[in-house]
């Protein structure tokens, strides 16, 4: 059965994580595993308790959460992990162990100096996972599923690669994906790549069946053109790539997929290009 991990601080942001996950799971018929990470003998700060707390009292946060929320889980089963070491390398150590699918992770986002110098503890962990991650705002309330889905699509070749996933996904949810191709540039032949790279994902949802929109942005900061555009439609979820598209303003502000991690109100799904052969061997 398919599995899908939870990073869990006990939080209200992770919970709410684990109320997405649940909705998810359910669409997809796929177990919940919860992982909490010690990281006490390290410098790191997500995902700790503030207090020095025991693993019974971990056991006992676990129990509780699972007491709760199994019933919510109509076909899988909800289980718990305790991992020590540093945050990001332990919920990826545990991905892997499990296979899993997906890996859901709350986020509070960051901005100004702390995004410039800190960076997002969530990202980290987006860009050690060996599979696709799906980062969620504490504010998000998941009601009526993955309706629309934004797939940006810029001049580069691995931003094809996330089609085969968001095509399950879109299967999954009965969803519509917008193809958003995004202009950051006036150069023709860049632009013409993006055009051409636009068709070929058509032509891949025409042979799967899935519905979609083709869209297109000047995008001057592609992250938030594409933020801003998914607001737009109201969409549930933008697919990345973890390595995107640079210009001047990205390289100033930070990494593409980073922006997007610290700064989209709207659920991220994160794929590493190294992802499509494992993805397309499921």
């Amino acid at each position: 059965m398919k599995q899908i991990l939870v990073a869990i601080d006990f939080s209200k942001c992770s919970v709410n994580a684990l109320e997405y996950a649940i909705h998810f799971a359910n669409q997809i018929r796929s177990n919940i595993t919860l992982v909490w990470v010690d990281n006490t003998s390290t410098d790191e700060n997500v995902f700790s308790n503030p207090y020095d707390v025991g693993r019974k009292e971990i056991n006992n946060n676990f129990n509780e959460l699972i007491e709760k929320y199994q019933p919510m889980l109509e076909h899988g089963e909800m289980t718990f992990k305790i991992r020590k070491g540093k945050v990001h390398v332990e919920i990826a150590n545990q991905a892997k162990y499990s296979d899993a699918m997906l890996v859901l992770l709350g986020t509070h986002g960051v901005s100004g100096f702390e995004e410039f110098w800190i960076g997002s503890n969530a990202h980290r962990i987006v860009t050690y996972s060996p599979c696709p991650v799906i980062t969620i705002r504490t504010s998000y309330s998941f009601e009526n599923g993955i309706n629309t889905i934004v797939l940006p699509i810029d001049s580069t070749l691995e931003t094809r690669q996330k089609i085969p996933f968001t095509t399950k996904i879109a299967k999954y949810f009965d969803s519509e994906v917008h193809i958003l191709s995004l202009y950051s540039t006036s150069i023709k032949a860049v632009r013409y790549r993006v055009d051409n790279y636009s068709k070929q994902v058509a032509k891949y949802f025409d042979e799967e069946d899935v519905k979609y929109t083709i869209a297109s942005v000047e995008a001057e900061n592609i992250t938030n053109s594409t933020i801003n555009y998914a607001t737009s439609v109201r969409a549930e979820l933008i697919t990345i790539m973890t390595e995107q598209e640079t210009t001047t303003a990205n390289l100033f502000l930070g990494a593409y997929a980073q922006q997007m991690v610290n700064h989209s109100p709207i659920p991220v799904l994160s794929i590493h290009a190294k992802e499509y052969i494992r993805i397309q061997s499921r």
